[in-house]
C-alpha cells in the first residue's frame, strides 16, 4: 500500500506542478495578448493624432483643384512670394534699359522653377511662381507697388493678394 501511496502522492505533485505550470503560461500569455493590445491602441491613436496635424487643403485652379499638406501649401506660398520678388527685379531692370514690358519673356517665368521643391507637384509649383512673377514685374516695372511692398529692399507680395491666388479651400 505504501507504494501505491507514494505513486498516487508522486502524482498529485506531478500534476499539481503541471497545472501551476499551465497557469503561470496562460496568465504570460494573457499579459502578452493585453500587451499587445494596449500597444495596437496606442499605435491607432498616434495615428490618428498625426492623421488630424496633417490637415489637407485644396488649392483651386480654375474648375481644377490641387490637394495638399500644410508644407505643400508652404512651399507654394513661397513659390508665389519668391516669383514675385524675382519679377520685381526684372521689372525694375527692363524699365531702367528701356525694354518694352513684357514678363513672358524673361526665362525665369518661362522655366518657373526658380526654388523649387520636389515636395509640391512641379506643374502647380510653376503655375504659382508664375503668378507671383507676373504680379511682381507689373510693381517692378510701373515702379508702383499694387500687389505687394518693399520693406527695408525686400520686396513681398501682400497677404491679401497671395490669399486671392492661392484660393484654399
Amino acid at each position: 500500500m505504501r507504494i501505491l501511496s507514494t505513486k498516487r502522492i508522486s502524482m498529485l505533485a506531478f500534476f499539481a506542478i503541471a497545472l501551476l505550470f499551465g497557469t503561470a503560461y496562460e496568465s504570460n500569455a494573457q499579459g502578452n495578448s493585453r500587451w499587445a493590445h494596449e500597444k495596437n491602441r496606442v499605435r491607432k491613436e498616434q495615428k490618428a493624432i498625426q492623421k488630424a496635424e496633417k490637415k489637407a487643403y485644396r488649392l483651386q485652379r480654375g474648375q481644377s483643384f490641387y490637394e495638399t499638406d500644410q508644407r505643400g501649401v508652404d512651399l507654394i506660398r513661397r513659390a508665389i512670394g519668391s516669383g514675385y520678388q524675382q519679377g520685381v527685379l526684372a521689372g525694375r531692370s527692363d524699365r531702367r534699359d528701356s525694354r518694352r514690358s513684357d514678363y513672358r519673356d524673361e526665362s525665369l517665368f518661362r522655366s518657373g522653377t526658380y526654388g523649387y521643391q520636389s515636395y509640391v507637384d512641379r506643374d502647380q509649383y510653376q503655375h504659382y511662381f508664375r503668378e507671383g512673377f507676373e504680379r511682381g514685374y507689373r510693381d517692378g516695372y510701373t515702379d508702383q507697388p499694387t500687389y505687394g511692398s518693399n520693406t527695408g529692399g525686400k520686396w513681398s507680395i501682400l497677404g491679401t493678394v497671395l490669399n486671392n491666388i492661392l484660393n484654399l479651400r
